[in-house]
């Protein structure tokens, strides 16, 4: 398999991995009743593990997983220097929002162990690629 393959499939692991753990994360009891009390009036969406959910803070965690989203697609696009530090810089961004925006919950930490292993992974593949 190419290597760029091999990362487009890394940043498809990633986007599962994120978009299961925040399914799982609305099943759990705790947090259905807190969406269930929130108010869609005003600013603010709710208030999740003592984070108030609003527009912005939604807008931000798009942001963020637009950041995986693109890797998909310019793993396989791009030149290999611009490829390196493209998922470099991604891998670092994506480090952040998944420890930052992460809970202590045991289903999130064993989706963000994953990813974390898989985002080190593409630094090792992109930092070793030859040409």
């Amino acid at each position: 398999m190419k290597i760029t393959d091999r990362l487009s499939t890394l940043w498809i692991v990633i986007l599962f991995n994120m978009a299961f753990a925040d399914i799982l994360g609305f099943i759990d009891p705790a947090t259905l009743s807190e969406i269930a009390k929130a108010s869609t009036e005003g600013v603010s969406f709710g208030n999740i593990e003592s984070v108030v959910i609003t527009p912005s803070l939604l807008l931000v965690a798009a942001v963020f997983i637009q950041v995986a989203i693109v890797m998909i697609y310019l793993s396989k696009t791009l030149s290999r220097p611009a490829n390196r530090v493209a998922n470099i810089v991604a891998a670092v961004i994506t480090s952040i929002f998944i420890i930052g925006g992460g809970s202590a919950s045991p289903h999130y930490i064993f989706f963000a162990s994953i990813e974390i292993l898989c985002l080190g992974y593409i630094v090792i593949l992109v930092w070793r690629w030859r040409d």
